[in-house]
């Protein structure tokens, strides 16, 4: 199944997305959101959609929203492919780097961003998204990180570089935390409908490549991620995890950083593409 949330910002539909139709949730739901999502939601969508108790939503002209409502948590792993790690100058990390973003910083896939007032360095990174559907703390095995897993997004973890790693002692949070730094979506898709293990992930600046690789190349899978963060802390239903972006950003030197009036394409298969403006 596809979750997405339609609309205006503030005032988003939840939908659930099946052979190019879209349902209204609102029978349902408020929201895709970790309540839904804590209380076998996506189960129940599916049974009513079955019985005909969801009405078709005509959704001309509606903007994408991000479809996971606001996380909890916002959680990101850095450095999660050799290659990007050898491009940024570092060794692959022995075990997984955890930082946070601000949930204030998701937007919708499409919404314009705006590079922060002085940055020099804005830059891109197409990520595999990962969704939490239940609650995880201290799991015995990556066997059962799956369980507690509601589906995938596609995501930007945009990034500000010379914040992030310019500033005396390194400030990753400064450099990842600005306003509209976490484009998400378009949609939630279920484990069942892609094998995460072996997802292209691609992005594009102005239509030029930039990024292209595959999930299979994590160093650090998801069900390790899951596992390896509940000895640390819990994960709630609605938390977003980012597992690590693939070589082929500006940090890189081979490419030139965002500027307003870039246009800013990713897209992860299975999983749809996100079209982001950048403005001043």
């Amino acid at each position: 199944m596809k979750f997405a949330r339609l609309g205006p910002a503030g005032a988003e539909i939840p939908v659930l997305q099946t052979d190019g139709a879209s349902y209204d949730l609102r029978p349902l739901t408020a929201d895709v959101d970790g309540r839904f999502l804590a209380s076998d939601g996506p189960r129940s969508a599916a049974a009513l959609l079955a019985a005909g108790h969801l009405q078709e939503l005509d959704t001309t002209g509606l903007r994408r929203g991000a479809p996971i409502a606001r996380p909890g948590t916002v959680m990101c792993i850095g450095m999660n492919y050799a290659a990007h790690a050898a491009e940024s100058g570092a060794e692959p990390p022995q075990e997984p780097v955890l930082f946070y973003k601000p949930s204030n910083t998701v937007v919708g896939p499409d919404d314009p961003v705006t590079i922060p007032r002085g940055s020099e360095k804005t830059d891109w990174e197409v990520e595999l998204g990962v969704v939490i559907g239940s609650t995880a703390s201290y799991l015995s095995s990556p066997d059962e990180s799956m369980a507690h897993v509601a589906g995938f997004v596609v995501a930007n973890d945009l990034s500000e570089r010379d914040w992030q790693l310019g500033r005396p002692g390194g400030q990753w949070g400064k450099g990842k935390s600005a306003a509209g730094f976490t484009p998400v979506g378009p949609t939630l898709v279920t484990p069942d409908e892609v094998d995460h293990r072996d997802l292209r992930l691609r992005s594009w600046v102005n239509g030029e490549p930039r990024q292209d690789s595959s999930t299979a190349d994590l160093i650090f899978g998801v069900e390790v991620l899951v596992h390896h963060l509940s000895q640390y802390l819990v994960l709630e239903p609605g938390d977003l995890l980012l597992t690590g972006t693939p070589e082929g950003v500006a940090l890189s030197g081979r490419f030139p950083y965002l500027r307003a009036g870039d246009r800013c394409e990713l897209e992860i298969e299975g999983l749809g593409r996100q079209h982001q403006p950048f403005v001043a």
